[in-house]
């Protein structure tokens, strides 16, 4: 994330040395005309500054660094506004304001390109404002983009007790702030631009007056909605409570051992980089990867992997990047990746794979953002070396075949949610039949039993489990030779989880 005065002091160096077009991709239209103002007002050498102006479709071209009345609405075709500003013998810093949808257009874009070529002493400097913009390429070469500051955490706070204190005065009340709320706030609003903050902290306070724990996890919804892409990346409501990973107890302990560092309370601690889960399908590395959230602290994102891939060429990459951006802007948050190799296994696909394989490799190198990636993998020869190897995840976890206690807290907790309570005496016999099964496996067979106990009109009861866990039969069998291959991969490879 860039500082404020970085941005400002690029960008004003840019509009003095008359760059013919500068592009800012951001949100916040007010904070980028500011921006501009800004930098048009600090010229070097005691030279004058030159004119601002603002322009939009609706509103037409208006000066802003003087205020000359009125719009010249005249000037709201643009054509018109572009052939104003190749005219014009008087050099000027526009802003324009969503031009991007008229770039289909030639005469825009021969205009532009004018505007763009003029001699130095004539040339005005033209500044695109959009939330995204792809230039027309006979343009390109002659811009230059400058990615917009975030506010930093002293400034949204800042932004957060005036929202706080115009609330009170507007109704004469005080509201209740937790001040574990209100920090917790400060550090989920990063990456939002100034307008966004000061939105969700309005829409925090005003629901019930008060700023509680309560009020984070509606603005992190709020906030994914911000940022978030084309559908590749989801918000997952329903996270897994800790005690719910039945026989993991090792990836918990690991996790909690890091979750200061992740959700923002020991800032002077490296932030951990994910965790690679491996293992027998069924046997609980999504239910893991899914409480890793619970256990940090922080929100569940899931990357569909699979989806970024498009058909044209370097789509896939864009909408990756994109995602992984958001992610970024997101943090702190859990990344989940589920079946990681399906996606970037192969190359049937005209390279498509290698090129997104690459692009994750990269920002899983160079991230510095507390993004904690959760990959799950059940295909382990499918998996590219480059992607295992140390310093990509900081661990790589083998998930296995769950043991007879796991398999007894497994039947307890399924059999408990349907209202059979297991004593030892009535666990016993299933364990020792269930030997072999997944988790998953497990569970299917309570499942399946209350559905036998429905059909013969009695209460679901230990005999009935028993008569599906001995009609099943579990991968370990069915996929034996596969499951032992990767129980040995994994045995000099990983480390257990259980």
């Amino acid at each position: 994330m860039r500082p404020e005065t970085s941005t400002l002091d690029d960008l004003a160096a840019l509009v003095a040395a008359r760059t013919p077009v500068i592009v800012l991709e951001t949100a916040d239209e007010p904070e980028a005309v500011e921006l501009v103002l800004r930098a048009a007002s600090r010229p070097p050498g005691g030279r004058s500054p030159r004119p601002v102006f603002r322009w939009s479709v609706t509103d037409g071209l208006r000066r802003m660094d003087v205020d000359l009345g009125g719009s010249q609405l005249h000037n709201t075709d643009p054509p018109a506004l572009l052939r104003t500003i190749v005219d014009s013998i008087a050099p000027a810093v526009y802003v324009l304001l969503d031009l991007h949808p008229w770039f289909d257009d030639p005469l825009v874009v021969r205009l532009l390109k004018d505007a763009a070529q003029r001699p130095l002493g004539l040339r005005s400097t033209l500044v695109l404002v959009s939330r995204r913009l792809d230039l027309p390429r006979e343009v390109e070469h002659l811009a230059v983009s400058i990615p917009v500051s975030f506010p930093s955490a002293d400034e949204r706070a800042t932004v957060v007790d005036r929202t706080v204190a115009a609330w009170a005065n507007a109704t004469g009340r005080v509201p209740h702030v937790d001040p574990r709320a209100r920090d917790l706030l400060v550090r989920r609003l990063a990456g939002l631009s100034r307008a966004d903050v000061a939105r969700l902290a309005h829409g925090a306070v005003v629901d019930d007056g008060a700023l509680t724990v309560d009020d984070v996890a509606v603005v992190d919804r709020a906030r994914f909605d911000a940022l978030a892409g084309d559908g590749v990346l989801a918000y997952e409501y329903a996270t897994v409570a800790p005690g719910d990973v039945v026989g993991l107890d090792r990836v918990v302990r690991w996790l909690l051992l890091r979750r200061p560092a992740t959700d923002g309370s020991a800032p002077h601690l490296d932030p951990p980089r994910g965790v690679l889960l491996v293992g027998v399908q069924g046997c609980g590395k999504s239910l893991a990867a899914r409480a890793a959230a619970s256990v940090l602290g922080v929100p569940l994102l899931r990357l569909d992997l699979a989806g970024v891939h498009d058909k044209y060429v370097g789509e896939s990459e864009r909408r990756l990047r994109e995602a992984l951006a958001a992610a970024d802007a997101l943090a702190p948050c859990v990344l989940w990746v589920d079946e990681i190799e399906k996606a970037v296994a192969g190359d049937e696909d005209g390279g498509s794979a290698r090129r997104v394989l690459g692009t994750l490799l990269t920002w899983l190198a160079d991230r510095r953002s507390r993004v904690f990636v959760a990959a799950t993998a059940n295909d382990v020869s499918a998996l590219p070396p480059e992607l295992v190897r140390k310093g990509r995840f900081d661990e790589i976890f083998f998930v296995d075949l769950p043991d007879d206690a796991a398999r007894a807290a497994l039947l307890r907790l399924h059999a408990g949610r349907r209202g059979l309570v297991l004593d030892d005496g009535a666990a016993a016999p299933l364990v020792a039949a269930s030997a072999g099964f997944s988790g998953a496996e497990v569970e299917q067979a309570v499942v399946s039993a209350t559905y036998a106990a429905h059909a013969r009109g009695t209460a679901l009861d230990a005999g009935t489990v028993l008569e599906e866990l001995r009609a099943t039969r579990p991968l370990s069998v069915v996929m034996g030779e596969r499951v032992a291959a990767l129980r040995a991969w994994a045995a000099t490879r990983t480390v257990p989880a259980r």
